[in-house]
């Protein structure tokens, strides 16, 4: 399941004795993580898996290698704005250092991970990617840099409202550019929507929108966008004389240049000094009379602008889990080279423990971004269960994934000890970006409301929610009947206690821990699932075993005073942080021992 505790990390070198432990520096990202390949074969049909398989071991070479030194470079040479050319006209540009041109290479051109959902014939393949392909790319991406993750992330968004909701006229206008991989021709796009009024109170927004012909003209000022130059933006803004609240907002486009090539009535007042994703491109920008084009219904701008919210939310707990695994990657290379008082730390209680307690939520994260992902590929096939489906889940994986992030980096840094802390490992640039996760999209009280009180209290997708578990359940046959019976009654009174809190405004306050125990729960037994259909194709049943890890140490009530370490736990970690299959027969025993 994992690079085994009793030998090196794959394209490693063991450190000599005496020196600090190596990095990550040149590991295949791909190849260590045979748990990606083992949920992409259980969520792809075999042909595609066998064509992006090659694509994929390229990114994890080079996520490992050019593109880690590259996003290094990028963060600590960060976007200068300026103001002027160098003929002294009026003409704002920002600087960008070559090595993050060689991540938008890679990213937009190589790859095209921005256009692998929309566009057909990316990297050979004659039709569009599903969503969960498409994340694999995300996934391994954004283990090297994070911070090109929200260019790409956004240019795909700006491309899927437009193709949903523009006109004819608009789309042949933009959509090539959007969703092109020549990067001669790519039209990176943005998203902007904050403003000083209000981040997710989006209904104060103060940005006006009046029309003049076939267009309009915005004024006002948005307050945190990312992508500052991007060549096409999708915004909201309030139509004269619409009425207060999010229904009176309307979405429109709006480019950086103008038809003669001259740049929009818009001025970027400044960038960012941001903690992370420093390599990245966020500012202040000044509407002053600028030339947008309305998308879809007026009165619908913050209806359609919630569907990309929600896809984007998707996106943020890929990358989250993302960071995650990079994380655990280079803790695992430490535990394995270091040695300390004659051992390594890897074969140490107390080091065992800590990288379980690292590498489970990575393992969530990887099940429930994917479970995500399937659902709404299946929601976008026309199932109106997956939809439901997917309305519990993307706010719940949103939630937990980039709160856990931040707790794996800062833990992962720690493994490394005061050298970890230093920014010339990328440890310190993980735990920074991590931090991106849990505000992006929504804050956590924002996003937990969504999960219950709307989600749950308004559209009853914890319905569809248990449904699928208790599928899943019946589809792992070789899963030990007491577990499935265990993790059955789990799902009941997870499901029951989101509709307790949902239920009453007053209960308001549970619902971060309401949320949490949906993940969990729902993480579990994905876990099982997989386990089982993993054993099925290659005999390792391992992965039942982070589903009894969730269960004890992320849903049951917790002993401060007792005891926790026995046999069964012992052989536990070794079998998870080891490189041996296991087989059901020996799995189950330990599942359902003491």
């Amino acid at each position: 399941m994992h690079k085994p505790a009793t030998a090196q990390p794959k394209n490693v070198a063991a450190a000599p004795s005496g020196l600090l432990a190596p990095d990550t520096s040149g590991m295949n990202f791909y190849r260590a993580d045979p748990s990606l390949t083992d949920l992409l074969r259980i969520h792809l049909p075999e042909n595609l898996f066998r064509h992006i398989e090659p694509h994929l071991d390229r990114l994890g070479e080079l996520a490992g290698g050019h593109l880690d030194e590259c996003a290094r470079l990028a963060d600590r040479h960060t976007p200068i704005l300026h103001q002027r050319d160098k003929f002294g006209r009026d003409v704002q540009w920002i600087e960008y250092h070559p090595a993050y041109r060689e991540l938008e290479n890679a990213g937009f051109g190589e790859f095209g991970i921005h256009a692998l959902s929309i566009r057909k014939g990316i990297m050979g393949w004659p039709d569009k990617y599903p969503v969960v392909a498409k994340h694999a790319f995300t996934f391994l991406f954004n283990q090297t840099e994070f911070g090109m993750g929200c260019p790409i992330n956004v240019t795909d968004g700006c491309a899927k409202l437009l193709a949903n909701f523009g006109s004819e006229a608009l789309k042949a206008k933009y959509l090539d550019g959007l969703t092109s991989t020549d990067m001669s021709k790519l039209t990176q796009g943005g998203q902007f929507m904050t403003e000083k009024e209000g981040g997710s109170d989006v209904g104060t927004l103060t940005t006006r929108a009046v029309q003049e012909g076939d267009h309009w003209r915005l004024t006002g000022e948005k307050w945190f966008c990312s992508n500052a130059d991007a060549k096409v933006v999708m915004l909201l803004a309030r139509p004269e004389g619409a009425g207060p609240g999010t229904r009176g907002v309307g979405l429109f486009l709006m480019p950086r240049f103008l038809d003669d090539g001259s740049q929009n009535h818009y001025r970027i007042v400044r960038l960012k000094d941001k903690l992370g994703t420093r390599s990245m491109a966020s500012g202040e920008i000044k509407l002053e009379g600028a030339i947008a084009y309305a998308v879809g219904k007026l009165d619908r701008g913050f209806v359609q602008m919630a569907e990309m919210v929600n896809s984007s939310r998707l996106s943020n707990g890929v990358k989250s889990t993302a960071l995650m695994r990079r994380a655990y990657h280079d803790a695992m290379t430490v535990a394995t080279n270091r040695v300390v008082f004659g051992q390594r730390i890897i074969d140490l209680p107390l080091g065992r423990r800590q990288m379980l307690k690292i590498m489970l939520p990575v393992e969530q994260g990887l099940s429930m971004s994917f479970l995500t992902a399937d659902a709404l590929d299946r929601a976008e096939a026309g199932s109106q269960d997956a939809a439901a489906l997917l309305r519990i889940l993307t706010p719940t994986l949103k939630f937990r994934a980039t709160r856990d992030a931040r707790k794996v980096c800062g833990d992962a840094l720690e493994m490394r000890g005061g050298i970890g802390y230093i920014e010339e490992f990328a440890t310190a640039r993980l735990l920074r970006d991590a931090h991106l996760g849990s505000v992006w999209e929504g804050t956590g009280n924002i996003v937990a409301i969504d999960a219950l009180r709307r989600a749950v209290g308004r559209h009853g997708a914890e319905s569809a929610l248990a449904a699928d578990l208790h599928a899943r359940l019946d589809d792992s046959a070789s899963v030990p009947q007491a577990w499935r019976d265990h993790l059955r009654g789990l799902t009941d009174r997870a499901v029951g206690f989101a509709r307790e809190v949902a239920a009453k405004s007053e209960n308001e306050a549970d619902a971060r821990r309401a949320t949490s125990v949906l993940y969990h729960v729902a993480s579990a037994v994905a876990l099982a699932w997989e386990a089982h259909r993993i054993y099925e194709m290659r005999g390792d049943a391992r992965r039942l075993l982070l589903s009894r890890l969730v269960v004890d140490h992320r849903v049951a009530p917790s002993d401060p005073f007792r005891l926790t370490e026995n046999a069964a736990q012992a052989k536990i970690a070794e079998l998870l942080l080891g490189d041996r299959a296991a087989g059901m027969s020996e799995v189950g025993e330990l599942v359902l021992a003491a």
